[in-house]
Formats: C-alpha cells, structure tokens, sequence
C-alpha cells in the first residue's frame, strides 16, 4: 500500500484553515504561558528569593557561624549520615521489586504493588507513631529491645527506618512502569546466549533503566534531606543528637533565630538544588557520549 503526502502549496487558504485547525490560538498560549509562569514566581522563585534573603541578609559571616554552628552541624551531618543508609536500601530494594514485578507473573503481585505505594497514603505522622508503638519502651519489642540494650526509638536507628519507609516507593515507581514498557525478551537473548544472570543485569538491564534510576534516587534524596512528621515523632528532638536539618530548622525559627533558620534552610536548598545540577550534567554527558541513540 502507498501512502500519498499532501501538500498545500498554491492554495494559501487551505494551508491557512489547516494551521487554524491544528494549532492553538495565540490568546491559548499566551494565557498558559502566563499561567505556567505565574506559579512557578509565586511557588518555586518567591519562596527561594525569601530564603536566600534572610540568609544573607546580615552577611556571609553571620551565615556561616550559623552554619558553623554546633548544633547546626551536628544535624548536617545526621541528614547526610541517613541519606548516605537509606539511598543505598531502597536501591537495592527499588531495583529488586520493580525486576519482579516488570518481568514475572506471581501470585501477590498485585497485593506487592498495593504494599509499595503504602508510604504515599499515610501520614509521616502516623508512621512515627507507628514505630514508636512498635519499637517504644512500652511497645511491642520495647521491652526485648530494653534487654537488648538496643536502642530504636529516639535514636539514630529510629530515623533511618521512619525515613527509609517514607522514600521506599520512588526508586521502585520510577522502574516499574519502565521496565514493564521495556519487556523482558533484551533479557532473555542475554541468558540464552550464554550470559550469567549478573552480566545481563550490569551490561543489559542496568544500561536500559538509568535514567529512571537516576531520577528514582533524586527524589529519594530530596524527600529524605527534606522528611519531618515522622523524624519529629521518632528522634526526640534531643539537640546535638538527633535533630535533623529540618527539625534544626524549626528549633531555631521557634526561638527566633530567623536569620540561623534561614541559614540552615539555604543549605538544604542548596543541597535540593545541587542534586539537579548533576542529574542534568550526567544526562548531558551521555547525551554527548551516544548522540544517535538519545536522538531517536
């Protein structure tokens, strides 16, 4: 069958209907232009302009000795320490599921996927509770862990679990439906032509899902530099100890130490702000490396 390409040359008013019929009035765009623009000043750079000011405001050196700060890097360096934990589990655990999900039938398979996007309905408050019930002194393991000498709740290990159950659907929601759009027969041509199962998961399925990976991770870090309710009910608020950057944030606004507040909020933005600059500057880099194939 051949296929004929019509053209509207020599008659511009037919030419002229055909752009009226299959493009937006100018009116249209321009009004979701403005729109767009509107709420990204009012709910993205307003509120950046207003942090970055207040931070600022009184000087670098006021910034950095509220920076400097004992207690201010003592939760700096807690955000990072369960960043750096909680990053890694739910990698290895976004990849897991989403593999079992995008390329086997099993029964459950549906109840899985319901339990994975469990952190997205409840509340951060209410996991924090949750825990607390669970791995509190007068909870269910509270007293073997008392025993134990183990301490969950109102400690480090207490602020891992809350955030890493927060953070648990990302990188999984990002690859399911990647990998499922993707099939699974890259894979099996790999294992039938003699490729162990690590080789044709480094050198076939990895390669394909990276980018999903990438951005899985980004928003498992943003969410967890970033994560409140539950870290507030869990750690106690003890200062020095097991406040975070956010809940640092907080004790400072509360005490009126605006411009420390500020301070600490800057880097966290900071922080949000430097984890897009390199997902961009990787994209470019492969953009660069593999021209043809980003292209098609």
């Amino acid at each position: 069958m051949t296929t004929k390409t019509v053209t509207y040359e020599g008659n511009p008013e037919l030419a002229a209907r055909w752009r009226r019929a299959t493009a937006e009035p100018a009116w249209v765009r321009l009004t979701l232009i403005t729109i767009a623009l509107t709420f990204i000043a009012a709910f993205l750079v307003l509120p950046l302009a207003v942090v970055l000011y207040g931070a600022f405001e009184q000087g670098l050196k006021v910034w950095w000795a509220a920076i400097n700060e004992p207690d201010a890097l003592s939760a700096i360096r807690l955000s990072l320490l369960v960043v750096v934990i909680v990053i890694p589990i739910n990698l290895v655990f976004g990849v897991a599921a989403a593999w079992a999900i995008a390329k086997f039938e099993f029964r459950g398979k549906s109840i899985l996927i319901s339990l994975i996007d469990m952190p997205f309905a409840i509340s951060p408050v209410v996991v924090g509770l949750i825990f607390v019930i669970l791995f509190g002194s007068q909870g269910w393991l509270g007293p073997w862990l008392a025993a134990n000498d183990i301490r969950i709740i109102f400690a480090v290990p207490g602020i891992v679990i809350v955030i890493a159950f927060g953070t648990l659907p990302f990188i999984a929601r990002e690859l399911i439906p990647l990998m499922q759009q993707q099939g699974k027969e890259e894979e099996e041509a790999s294992l039938t032509l003699g490729a162990s199962g690590w080789k044709t998961f480094w050198y076939v399925t990895l390669p394909n899902i990276k980018w999903g990976l990438i951005y899985g991770v980004i928003l498992c870090n943003a969410r967890a530099l970033g994560e409140f309710g539950a870290v507030a009910v869990v750690s106690g608020r003890i200062r020095g100890e097991t406040n975070t950057m956010p809940l640092h944030i907080e004790v400072l606004y509360n005490e009126y130490m605006f411009t420390a507040a500020f301070a600490v909020s800057s880097l966290l933005t900071g922080l949000a702000l430097v984890t897009i600059a390199i997902k961009s500057f990787v994209e470019w880099l492969d953009e660069r490396q593999h021209p043809a194939a980003n292209s098609q």
